[in-house]
């Protein structure tokens, strides 16, 4: 699914990504997007994804022969801009990349597109037996 096709998040999927992103702080957490239906409505963590204070490292790698919208990770702070490192993630993983920043609520996270540039993505309430 091309990235400009991606309508929205699940309230769900959000819920879960801001809930593991609390959980494991001050690590951070890391994942990647899958859509379906323009929602995305999934988060894949990779085997080998390492996460400490400073930083969580995903192996692209390990990744299995799936598409993905983007990626998402935790900020142990409420600073949710990204790293220059971030944004080299960001080329290679899709448009739609999330941030979550402490306190890792519904108004603490920030979505961007695979350039940095911030952009909308609206919070869907769906079933999931509807996507």
């Amino acid at each position: 699914m091309r990235a400009k096709e991606i309508r929205g998040i699940a309230r769900e999927t959000l819920e879960f990504i801001l809930e593991v992103s609390k959980s494991t702080a001050p690590n951070e957490f890391a994942g990647l997007l899958r859509a379906e239906d323009g929602i995305i409505t999934e988060v894949v963590v990779l085997p080998g994804t390492e996460s400490s204070e400073v930083s969580a490292v995903m192996h692209i790698y390990m990744l299995p022969m799936i598409s993905v919208a983007g990626s998402v990770h935790s900020h142990p702070t409420p600073n949710t801009r990204p790293s220059q490192h971030d944004l080299s993630l960001f080329t290679r993983t899709g448009n739609c990349h999330i941030i979550a920043g402490f306190p890792y609520n519904e108004h603490s996270w920030t979505c961007y597109d695979a350039y940095g540039a911030r952009r909308k993505l609206p919070v869907l309430d769906v079933e999931f037996g509807d996507v």
